[in-house]
C-alpha cells in the first residue's frame, strides 16, 4: 500500500486540469500538444493532414542518405553542417557534436560558438520545418575535414580550442 502522501496521485497523469496533490492552490498546466482536430477520428480530413506532416520522397531518399549506417555519403561526428529552418530568418552552422539513431525520432546536435559563448541545437531528422541540411565539410578528410575517433564528440564543450581546429576555415 502507498504512504498516505501518494494515495491521491493516480489522478495527475490524466489529461484533464487538476490540483496539485499537496496544495490547493497550485494547478498543473495544460498539456504542451495540440490534439488534433474532431474530424480526423471519425476519417475526414485524414489525408490532407497526413501530407502536411509527413516528409516528401525527396525528403525521405535525403534522410535515407545522411542519417544511414553504412551510406559512403552519411554524415559523421565532427562533420561541419548548415542547417536551414522553415520558420527561421537564418541558418544554423555548426560542428556535429552527436546523431542518435532512433527512427522516425532520429535527431542529430550541432555546436557552434557565437561571441564567445558554446551554442547547441539540436535538431529533429524528420521535422516538418526542417528546410535543408548542407554539409559544408566532412570529416573524413574528404572536403578539407578532420578526422575523428569517437561517436560523440561531447568533449568539444569543455575544449574550445578543439572547437575551432574543426570549424577552422568554413566559409559557405
Amino acid at each position: 500500500m502507498l504512504p498516505r502522501a501518494f494515495r491521491g496521485t493516480a489522478r495527475l497523469f490524466s489529461t484533464e486540469r487538476l490540483a496539485y496533490p499537496f496544495s490547493s492552490k497550485i494547478t498543473t498546466p495544460d498539456p504542451p500538444y495540440e490534439s488534433p482536430p474532431e474530424s480526423l477520428y471519425h476519417g475526414k480530413g485524414l489525408m490532407e493532414h497526413l501530407h502536411k506532416t509527413l516528409p516528401t520522397p525527396e525528403k525521405q531518399e535525403l534522410l535515407a542518405t545522411l542519417f544511414s549506417h553504412k551510406h559512403p555519403d552519411r554524415i559523421r561526428p565532427g562533420s561541419v553542417l548548415r542547417v536551414k529552418m522553415e520558420h527561421a530568418p537564418t541558418s544554423f552552422a555548426g560542428v556535429l557534436l552527436a546523431v542518435r539513431r532512433r527512427g522516425v525520432d532520429t535527431s542529430f546536435v550541432l555546436r557552434n560558438i557565437v561571441e564567445g559563448t558554446g551554442v547547441e541545437m539540436q535538431f529533429f531528422a524528420n521535422s516538418p520545418h526542417l528546410k535543408e541540411i548542407k554539409v559544408i565539410r566532412d570529416h573524413t578528410g574528404k572536403r578539407g575535414g578532420r578526422s575523428v575517433r569517437r561517436a560523440k564528440l561531447y568533449y568539444l564543450r569543455n575544449s574550445p580550442e578543439k572547437m575551432t581546429a574543426f570549424a577552422s576555415g568554413v566559409t559557405d
